[in-house]
């Protein structure tokens, strides 16, 4: 199983394993998030991100999945990434959240696919006809 962990700005990561589990109804396994402090430097905290994937490694890599591309959270991603073993994804939401522990029994190349198409599915313009058409 694909090990998932959220790098992200203050408490993002902690607000979307929350939301999650309350959609799954369980909070998934191998799966975490760490803060990142307006003051915090990501050399600093290079460490113990490196030993959350190393904890989230179970043999079939860890997706890292990151807030905004450019930010702190995404620089130190960067540093961790091993192609094939280590991912990381930019622009974490809750679609993308979902769909990624949906496959994550699959080859890190497909969760890594299906975490892209997720996030990006996962934001629709809607209406409140289309709402009522859904209902």
């Amino acid at each position: 199983m694909i090990g998932i962990l959220i790098i992200a700005h203050g408490g993002l990561g902690e607000s979307l394993i929350h939301c999650v589990s309350h959609v799954l109804g369980k909070q998934p396994p191998q799966l975490a998030h760490f803060a990142v402090g307006t003051n915090d430097d990501p050399s600093d905290l290079y460490p113990q991100a490196q030993q959350m994937v190393s904890v989230l490694n179970t043999g079939s890599g860890v997706l890292i999945l990151s807030d905004m591309y450019g930010a702190s959270p995404c620089n130190l991603v960067a540093k961790l990434l091993s192609p094939g073993q280590i991912e990381g994804v930019a622009g974490v939401n809750l679609p993308m959240l979902v769909r990624v522990l949906n496959y994550r029994d699959k080859p890190i190349k497909t969760c890594l696919e299906k975490a892209i198409s997720g996030g990006r599915d996962g934001v629709v313009h809607f209406t409140k006809t289309s709402c009522e058409h859904n209902k």
